[in-house]
């Protein structure tokens, strides 16, 4: 989320502090809304794993756990994905 405001910022910018003032809203409003829920989920989780306690490893852990695709063989789509295709 901040990588792609960052990225219109940098896009857009002529390195004024006035430019970047104007810019900022813009750059917030380029950035859908389903970009921004996922990347709020994500923060949710990284918190409750620091809440219960884990270290930074796991929590690390916990929150891949959550947010990674898990594929069976590499050598293989998974079904959900093959339909998207046909």
């Amino acid at each position: 989320f901040w990588g792609q405001v960052k990225k219109y910022l940098r896009d857009n910018c002529d390195y004024t502090f006035d430019t970047l003032k104007k810019n900022m809203p813009l750059a917030l409003a380029s950035v859908s809304i389903n970009t921004i829920r996922l990347w709020q989920h994500r923060m949710f989780r990284w918190m409750e794993a620091y809440r219960s306690g884990l270290t930074t490893r796991d929590a690390r852990l916990r929150v891949k756990q959550f947010s990674s695709a898990r594929y069976k063989s590499h050598r293989r789509v998974p079904e959900t994905v093959a339909r998207v295709f046909d």
